[in-house]
């Protein structure tokens, strides 16, 4: 067993529910195909996750991250088991967890600035017009988009819709932050730029975060926890690995050390058996 890795997917399950953040108790997941019978998507997922910890999920396609995400930000429904959110179930979408797109999901007609604003009216009501003003300056600014403020999403590069995006999102004052592959449909230098980004951002207004990603790199530099999932159908938590680097971190300084590499090739190497046996 390795020294990063979590004992067991059963001492997630078993520690002591108080004061947890996010509980996933006993998951499972399944469709009803054409002819009446069941698909399961997801089985025995359990998982805890602390109100300021950043976990990233791997897995290969069809293994169900983005189902158990979605199952979480409450756009599905499980088809057993238990998802609580500081004690209380989920049971629908909810502004207390914001979800980051691959593909932006900004409105094509609204400026950037319009599109942060939208989420800013739609779901902190209370707020008087100028907070609400100051609200959407802040953000611009910690995403580096003031001077694109007033640009349309066809006027800005895709990184900057990505930038849109997690503005929107952390506007709104979520108390966690769910990321669908947010940079899958970036170049590798926008990608590497955005990551640091949001990694600045997350650790300068700490908040539970949970991101799919199939990049074992990504991971390592963001994440307090790895979480790799067995191949489905009927995927489950394989293993889930600790990652030893406090923040902020530095990119090039853990590239130089060897728990970078230790972690990175024993993640590549759980990787590889699964698709091995998929073969």
């Amino acid at each position: 067993m390795s020294q990063y890795t979590s004992t067991s997917t059963t001492t997630q399950k078993s520690v002591n529910s108080e004061g947890l953040f996010l509980q996933i108790d006993n998951l499972f997941k399944s469709y009803k195909t054409g002819d009446g019978k069941e698909f399961s998507v997801l089985e025995n997922i359990n998982l805890n996750i602390g109100e300021n910890e950043f976990i990233s999920i791997i897995g290969h396609s069809g293994c169900g991250k983005s189902t158990l995400l979605k199952i979480v930000a409450g756009l599905e429904k499980q088809s057993a088991g238990m998802v609580r959110l500081e004690g209380k179930e989920i049971r629908k979408p909810g502004a207390d967890r914001m979800m980051v797109f691959q593909h932006y999901g900004l409105l094509p007609w609204l400026t950037v600035r319009e599109n942060i604003r939208l989420a800013v009216d739609e779901v902190l009501q209370n707020l008087s017009r100028p907070e609400k003003i100051s609200l959407v300056n802040e953000h611009l600014a910690m995403v580096n988009l003031t001077a694109a403020a007033d640009k349309y999403p066809d006027e800005i590069s895709g990184g900057m819709k990505q930038r849109v995006g997690i503005a929107r999102a952390l506007a709104i004052r979520p108390k966690m932050l769910l990321m669908d592959e947010p940079f899958g449909a970036l170049d590798a230098l926008t990608r590497g730029k955005l990551q640091k980004q949001v990694l600045d951002i997350w650790e300068n207004h700490r908040q539970a975060a949970m991101m799919i990603t199939h990049d074992v790199d990504e991971a390592i530099y963001m994440s307090d926890r790895i979480v790799l999932m067995t191949n489905g159908p009927a995927a489950t938590i394989g293993e889930i690995l600790s990652v030893p680097f406090a923040h902020p971190r530095d990119r090039q300084e853990l590239r130089e050390t060897k728990e970078y590499y230790e972690l990175r090739n024993y993640a590549l190497n759980f990787l590889d058996r699964y698709f091995t046996q998929d073969e």
